[in-house]
């Protein structure tokens, strides 16, 4: 395990790589974008919205997929009131606990903007069975919804002929990841590995029909490639903090008075309800990282922290699971408190992690200072 000299993304991250000098390619392409003509790629976003423009009033000419957080009200902004455009929102719900501030986002970001949003609900019966055997299988606790957050607005776009489908970032290309490639395109995304394909026999043995997993296959390749889904950190400058402060002028709502997560280093990313929390949590045991390294190491590319002060953020927040997360996971699956640790247990890398006196697990000794001196 070794650290990103610039930042505090270690190589565990699957698909990172590292140059000779040690830096990330986060980090290199955060350097890149410094030389991009944004005003180039911004025509090239404009062309790209008049070969899918609607011909009259009264028609949808583009999809976005929206969560209701802070990005998406970026990517909506955007393409309405930038670009012209007349967006259709789809959102993907989940079965956890949402939280007030979520509740407000999803109906602000179509109110603000006078727009349409669906809606979609997940199947709660197959939800609960499908996320518990992530979790303990796989500690993918949240893949069922991650899938269809992948999956369905492509069927969507299919459903409504419309080709141009609307995506904030390329989390490979913004953080390392298996699908770096900088480019406009999008069509792979449902590839990057953050909820891949699994065998959907492994669900009909756990009693699940058809019916019940409609949704959750890769659309055909001959539906892929008649879409043109597009991520818009290729065209804008991309940014946690650019996207916040211009969310909350269109009336997002952050965590602050409702939620102090113990886990986190801000209060507006990630904040569609409690349980959702856990699966980005798993990278931890892992990975041994999770939101405190990612968080804080976009900051440290932006300029707005140090290195020495992300170190210190990640050893205070990323080893904690917040407990009203656990407890959402718990209450959605119908685990107890005993069963869920059992499962976590198993989960941990036993390559980077060890016991500690105490019966925490904790990354091994010589990690705390490879990280440290950044090696």
């Amino acid at each position: 395990m070794r650290f990103c000299k610039k930042c505090v993304m270690p190589d565990t991250r699957p698909g990172i790589t590292f140059d000779e000098n040690g830096i990330c390619i986060a980090c290199q392409h955060a350097m890149k974008k410094k030389t991009v003509n944004w005003d180039e790629r911004h025509k090239e976003l404009e062309n790209l919205c008049d070969k899918y423009r609607r011909k009259k009033g009264g028609e949808y000419d583009c999809i976005i997929a929206v969560s209701g957080g802070k990005d998406s009200h970026r990517q909506v902004y955007t393409m309405k009131e930038e670009m012209g455009m007349n967006p259709l929102l789809v959102t993907v719900e989940d079965l956890f606990t949402p939280t007030n501030a979520a509740r407000h986002n999803i109906r602000n970001i179509a109110e603000a903007f006078h727009l349409h949003l669906i809606a979609f609900k997940p199947n709660p019966h197959a939800g609960k069975i499908i996320s518990r055997y992530m979790f303990e299988k796989y500690g993918r606790p949240t893949w069922y919804f991650d899938r269809l957050l992948y999956t369905l607005p492509l069927y969507y776009a299919s459903i409504f002929n419309l080709p141009l489908l609307v995506y904030g970032e390329n989390v490979s290309y913004e953080y390392g990841g298996l699908d770096c490639e900088e480019t406009y395109s999008a069509r792979e995304q449902i590839f990057n590995n953050v909820a891949p394909d699994i065998d959907l026999n492994e669900f009909r043995q756990l009693g699940l029909t058809d019916d019940e997993l409609i949704y959750l296959t890769t659309p055909n390749r001959d539906l892929l490639d008649k879409l043109d889904p597009i991520y818009l950190s290729y065209f804008i400058k991309w940014s946690d903090q650019s996207n916040y402060e211009l969310a909350k002028q269109w009336g997002f709502k952050d965590l602050s008075g409702e939620w102090t997560r113990s886990n986190h280093i801000d209060n507006y990313s990630h904040i569609d309800s409690f349980g959702w929390g856990l699966g980005s949590w798993m990278k931890y045991p892992k990975f041994g990282h999770t939101f405190a390294t990612d968080a804080s190491s976009r900051l440290v590319r932006q300029g707005l922290i140090t290195r020495e002060e992300a170190v210190k953020l990640v050893e205070e927040k990323d080893h904690n699971l917040d407990q009203r997360v656990r407890d959402d996971f718990c209450a959605m699956t119908g685990m107890t408190t005993h069963e869920f640790y059992e499962a976590l247990d198993k989960l941990y890398n036993r390559d980077i992690f060890e016991k500690n006196e105490f019966g925490q697990w904790r990354l091994k000794t010589e990690y705390y200072e490879k990280r440290r001196k950044g090696e």
